[in-house]
């Protein structure tokens, strides 16, 4: 199949079985005719239209992958989100635990030099999690637009 349109009118399209060629113009004339004769050409054509200035309507690759790209990308953000949130639900209960007995510091009960070393190592274990869970929740947001794309992408043609 080819189809062509005119400058004058692009959202006109005449689609003719085959390929580019001086029959297909041919064709494709006959139904620029018929659309001029029934009244449905909005635009007047000058005189001397030929079939050589029918423009031929290539379909655009590109959007397609640009569209699976985007998809691709879309995937991907969710996937790292998944990836995110695991990260930070393994390290949630743990990293509570390290915070409360931060509070320890703020108190004038004693502690012992133990206590002191155990909340040093935790520091880094609350220092990930607080960490992965910004970068988590900064996934998140750009994971509703991806997950908007895949919908789109994945809504059936008949609705």
């Amino acid at each position: 199949m080819v189809q062509y349109t005119l400058a004058q009118s692009p959202e006109i399209i005449l689609t003719v079985s085959g390929k580019d060629s001086a029959k297909a113009r041919d064709k494709a004339m006959d139904q620029l005719m018929e659309l001029m004769d029934a009244g449905k050409l909005p635009t007047e054509l000058e005189e001397g239209f030929g079939p050589q200035q029918l423009i031929e309507v290539k379909e655009s690759t590109i959007d397609t992958a640009s569209g699976e790209d985007t998809i691709t990308q879309a995937v991907q953000v969710l996937s790292n989100l998944a990836t995110l949130k695991l990260k930070v639900q393994e390290s949630r209960s743990e990293a509570l635990e390290i915070r409360q007995a931060v509070d320890v510091l703020f108190t004038d009960e004693s502690v012992t030099e133990e206590e002191i070393t155990r909340l040093k190592e935790g520091f880094k274990v609350l220092k990930n999690f607080a960490q992965a869970n910004v970068r988590y929740q900064e996934a998140r947001s750009k994971a509703e637009q991806a997950r908007q794309i895949l919908d789109q992408a994945l809504k059936s043609p008949d609705k």
